[in-house]
Order: structure tokens, then sequence, then C-alpha cells
């Protein structure tokens, strides 16, 4: 057994370096070189460690007559050194090759990150052959086993065979396998990078994946109103299902959230939700969009195109605004609804799909119906599980809970420290009609904080159509002295909340008496407990 030292083989002066005399290259370097090209190209173009791994070794052999090739590398969970790949040997013997460091002549290698060349392994005691590939064979060889470094650390080991020849020596070979070794090490590094990299996004989608399936559960769907909360119920009994829904509702009253929280509580979670608005394509894109198309089937359709339905396979499809449909889109739609097949623009073949169908619309569609203008027969295929969304002024007590969601997350994407709305602001939002339902809400609390350098939302943060008189229904307007008890009314709810109901500090805020203070709390059958800490955390 020989153990060479650190110290680099000197290569022959090229072209007569030197010396003056032009001298031709040895073959062998030539071979060398031409063998580390060819290993070079697969290092760099493969992203799989083992395949690459075993690309190496096999040219090892074909080229330089290197056998038997193992790389080994120390597996940090349990610390052994464990043959990661090995040309021409089983798997059955691969998983033989493990060993502890210092176990062996590979073990020494990699305890000691120097390479040992054993001359004629059938006169080494410490050549285990744990894999038995050479003495099966009988053959006389020479093993050669260089340490594959990361730095100062020696992370594993590559070693071969090669027919003994008697007084032949090894530095060529030594030097070439440990610039080899030096391009197995730079590779491992790149392709664990990778792998890690990859590990990360995959986590980070995962990590994706469940946030959205949180965000669309039917819990996170806020509502205190019972007109809602039977919505809701609707939604549980036909999320697990394949049923076609129908929403319907005025816009902005949430369609397309309790569409995808249809799909994400479904048996098609996993699958994808696929939304297409079909008011806002016209006829002959809408077709082509659905269904997809062929090549050559119109002007401009160089190649096959899939369509929404071909995508949304095996997951949802939520068609929007399902009544600004033509008549013959209609058509088409209802052989797919029937018969779940279809056929792309210019097709002949069709094409069958596995696809729960959503849709939504703010029109009356029996009235559409009754005028001809939308497809009787295709009207009860899509009316099977209706829902009814109720618009926001039919579910007054879900404006206030709305609105501090909305300032909550408006205030944080804008890095705002904007805690709460005043009493008058709510009054204004509860006193609106809101036209453009929960949408129209959520605008108003966008810019009520963009606007707002305070830490409470007032009425005039809000948008004048809510401070005017015709937006207010019902409103009787104020006396003088109405006006001033609904004054004195919000300075002490006001000074309430900043004091976590604690009636006492309210009055030093207030600069008045305590008296004073309780008594206008009992004028105006105000309840200071629902402003202290442990009751709203409890609430």
């Amino acid at each position: 057994m020989t153990t060479a030292t650190s110290k680099t083989p000197q290569s022959p002066p090229p072209n007569g370096a030197g010396n003056g005399e032009a001298t031709e290259p040895l073959p062998r370097d030539y071979a060398d070189l031409a063998c580390l090209y060819e290993i070079t190209r697969e290092l760099a173009s493969s992203a799989d460690l083992r395949v690459c791994l075993a690309k190496i070794l096999a040219i090892l052999s074909r080229q330089k007559g290197l056998n038997n090739g193992a790389v080994t590398i120390i597996n940090p969970l349990t610390g052994q050194i464990e043959t990661e790949v090995a040309h021409g040997i089983t798997v059955e013997a691969r998983k033989k090759g493990t060993y502890r460091i210092g176990e062996g002549i590979t073990g020494r290698v990699v305890a000691s990150g120097a390479p040992i060349v054993v001359p004629r392994i059938s006169e080494e005691p410490l050549f285990l052959d744990r894999t038995s590939a050479r003495r099966s064979r009988g053959e006389e060889l020479s093993f050669i086993c260089v340490p594959i470094r990361r730095g100062p650390d020696t992370i594993g080991a590559l070693s071969v065979d090669r027919e003994y020849r008697e007084g032949e020596e090894f530095e060529q070979d030594l030097r070439f396998l440990t610039i080899l070794s030096g391009l197995v090490a730079q590779t491992v590094k790149r392709v664990q990078l990778v792998n890690q990299e990859q590990q990360r996004l995959e986590q980070e989608n995962s990590q994706l994946r469940r946030e959205l399936s949180e965000k669309y559960r039917v819990s996170s769907i806020l509502s205190n109103s019972s007109r809602m909360q039977e919505v809701l119920e609707m939604i549980h009994r036909v999320a697990a299902s394949n049923a076609t829904v129908l929403l319907r509702g005025e816009s902005g009253t949430g369609k397309s959230m309790v569409a995808r929280a249809v799909h994400h509580n479904s048996k098609r979670a996993a699958g994808p939700f696929i939304t297409v608005n079909c008011s806002a394509l016209p006829e002959t894109l809408l077709e082509s969009e659905l269904f997809g198309h062929e090549r050559g089937a119109f002007t401009g359709a160089h190649e096959t195109r899939k369509g929404r339905f071909e995508l949304a396979e095996g997951g949802t499809l939520f068609l929007d605004e399902i009544g600004e449909l033509s008549t013959a889109v209609q058509v088409k739609l209802l052989s797919v609804v029937q018969d779940r097949e279809f056929q792309r623009v210019g097709g002949s073949r069709p094409l069958k799909c596995d696809v729960r169908l959503i849709t939504a619309t703010n029109k009356d569609l029996e009235k559409a119906v009754a005028e001809g203008t939308f497809r009787e027969d295709l009207y009860y295929r899509l009316n099977v599980f209706p829902i009814y969304l109720p618009p926001l002024r039919e579910r007054r007590t879900d404006i206030l809970l709305l609105a501090e969601f909305f300032l909550e997350k408006f205030a944080s994407e804008n890095d705002k420290n904007i805690r709460r709305i005043s009493t008058p602001a709510i009054d204004l939002l509860t006193q609106y009609h809101w036209p453009g339902n929960v949408r129209e809400l959520q605008n108003c609390l966008e810019r009520a904080v963009l606007i707002c350098d305070e830490d409470t939302i007032k009425s005039y943060h809000l948008p004048p159509t809510l401070q005017s008189s015709d937006s207010l229904r019902e409103v009787s307007p104020s006396s003088f002295t109405a006006a001033v008890e609904s004054f004195e009314r919000e300075l002490i709810i006001d000074a309430l909340k900043k004091t976590d109901g604690n009636q006492t500090r309210a009055a030093a805020l207030l600069e008045t008496s305590l008296r004073i203070i309780n008594y206008k709390i009992k004028k105006y059958a105000i309840e200071p407990r629902r402003y202290r800490v442990a009751a709203k955390s409890s609430a």
C-alpha cells in the first residue's frame, strides 16, 4: 500500500519549454485531456447527481481502462461512508459497500484526506472488498483511491481499479483522478444547491397552497348576518359534491370568493381553478377561449391551443357573468354540460372533460328566458344548486365587521398606524345603501386609509357620496339638541375606547369630573364594559 504525498507530480514540459527543443506531447496526455473534456461536458449538463456520476465512471472504464469505479459519500445522518454510485457492480453489492471512517482503504482516505494506492490488492490485508467485485473475478488488480474535498473538509472518495502491471508508476493516474475528484466535488455542491433551492420552492409552493386554502375556507368569509349564515350553510352542503352551482346576486356581493370557497372545500381542491369572465370577451374570441382551437381554424391560428375547459381538467371552471353569453356559445355550452364533451374550434374530434362547473350572474335569468335571450334548457342545466348572495344593504350587521377587516388589511399594506373608525364614520357606513356592495365598501376603506394621517378614520376621510343627504335613506335631520347629544356621546365613547373602558381615566382625559361622566354614560345608555380589553379578547 502506498500513501501518496500532497506534492503534485511535475508534468512533461510542453513543446520543449525549458530546453528550447520541440517535443511531442505524450499520447497518454492527449487521452487524459480528451477524457476530461467529455467528463466536463457531462458534469455541466446533468442535474441528476447519481446519473451524472454513473456516466463519469462509465467514461473512465471505456476510455482509460479504470474499472469498478465507485464514488462514496459520507452520510451526514449516520456518519458512515456509503457507496453513492458504482460502475459494473450490482445494486445489492453496492448496498454492501458501507464503511466507517478509518475502516479499510476507503475509510482511511476519507479520514486522512490523502490518496492511497494499492499496487496489488491480493497482497493488501486492509483491502476489504465489501462488494466482492474483485475476488470473484480472480484478476490481479491495482486499486487507486483519492479523497473528494469541499474546501478543507473531505466529503467522500473516488476509487478505481486498474490492471496490475509489474513496476508501473501511478503518479499520472493519481494526478488525473485528483483533478477529477475536484470536479466531482464542485458538481456535488452545485447539485445540492439546486436541490436545496428546489426544496425551498416546493416548500414555498406548499405554504402558498395552504394559505390559499385557508383564505378561501368557508369559515374565513366574514359575516354576522343570518342571511349570510344561510349562504355558508349551503356552501358546506354543496362543496363535497360535483353538482353545478349557480351564484345569483348583485355585482360586488362576493360571488367569485364564494366560487373559490366551494372549489377549495371540495374534493377537487388540488386541481386547477380557472376563471372566465364571459362579458369581457367578444363572441368570436370567447368560443375559442372556452373550447380552444385547432391549428388553421381561423386567420392567426398558427398552432393548436387548449381552451379553458381543458385547462380546468380535474378541477373547477368558474364562468362569471354567464347571462352575457351569446346564443351560439350557449348551444355549445349546453352540449358540454349535458355530455361532458366538446370540440375545439375547427376540430372534428370530440374531447371528454372532467370539470366541475360554477357559474355566476347578476342578471334576471328568468326574465332573459322569457324574452328568449337565454336558452331555457341551459338555464335548467345550470340552475341545479342556486345560491343567492344578499346585497350589503340587506346584511347591515356585516358592514362594521367588514369595514374593520379592510381597515386592518389596508393599514398593514400601507404601513399606517390606523387603529379604529370613529363613531360618526361608523354611522355613515351603516346608513349608506351601498349600491356597489362589498366591493364598494372595500374601495371606500382603501381610500380612507390612504388619505388618513391620524390613528382614527373620521367621517371626513370617507367619500363625499357617503356624506351627502341623498346617500342616506330615511335619516331625519337632527335638531341642535340632538346634534349636541350626538357629539357628547361620541366624545365619551372615544375616551372610553382610549382608556379601555376606565371611566375615571376617561373623565381625566376629557378634563371633567367622574360624576358628570357617569351621568352622561347613564343618559346616553353607554356600556363601558364593551370597551374593556378583556371584554374584547373574550368576545
